[in-house]
């Protein structure tokens, strides 16, 4: 029987006082790194040989670069939590998948359990399908915090990104459309006329909380080529 390779774990810790814990601590286990680092100045390349920040998407998901897929598992401080999911989602060496305990509140934004998105939502969903797995109630945390958590995962990671030409144009875009949140969308977006909104399939007087993700691309690609 052919023996399943096993995995590398890469343990990336700001505070150099658990780094020091964690190295006495795991220091028999093998597989196992202790970075001392910033995840949010931390560069996802230098873990596999300082590979080029170019766009190697396709090689790197078809197993070619020699150091196959990454997934992500964290426990993070919550005020990180937008920096640090654009960060991975927006990168040209992405995870296929992301795990990771946020505040109940931002994780139901996410995932726009009222029915409402919001820009963070929109820009996940860019990237991959967000579901939260489990709610975890403050009082099993010590000491115990004024807020609810909730682990979401995040998979379908999408290499191809969002198969526009230009990302931050698109997002741009979005940002607009949220400027004024009680406003009709046509009044935020004042270039937006009755046309693209009825071959978007979106309602005159929708806002921009009412628009889905493939809405948002929609209307991006009309008003490119308008």
């Amino acid at each position: 029987m052919e023996k399943i390779p096993q995995g590398k774990l890469i343990a990336v810790e700001k505070d150099n006082r658990f780094v020091e814990y964690l190295q006495k601590k795991f220091k028999n286990t093998k597989n196992l790194s202790i970075v001392h680092g910033d995840i949010l100045k931390f560069d996802i390349w230098d873990l596999f040989g300082n590979c080029p920040p170019a766009s190697l998407c396709e090689a790197f998901r078809a197993g070619k670069l020699g150091f196959g897929n990454y997934k992500i598992v964290a426990n993070i401080p919550y005020y990180i939590t937008s920096r640090f999911l654009r960060n991975f989602l927006q990168s040209d060496f992405q995870p296929s998948l992301i795990v990771v305990m946020i505040q109940k509140e931002v994780a139901e934004r996410i995932v726009a359990k009222d029915g409402k998105e919001s820009i963070l939502s929109i820009a996940v969903k860019a990237y991959g399908q967000p579901r939260i797995v489990r709610a975890v109630a403050a009082k099993y945390f010590s000491p115990k915090p004024k807020v609810d958590s909730a682990i979401l995962l995040i998979d379908n990671i999408n290499c191809a990104r969002l198969s526009l030409a230009h990302e931050k144009e698109f997002f741009n875009l979005v940002k607009q459309g949220f400027s004024s949140k009680r406003k009709l969308l046509k009044n935020n977006l004042k270039m937006l006329d009755t046309e693209c909104l009825t071959a978007c399939k979106i309602p005159e007087k929708s806002r921009a909380e009412d628009l889905s993700l493939e809405n948002w691309k929609c209307l991006y690609k009309m008003l490119l080529f308008k």
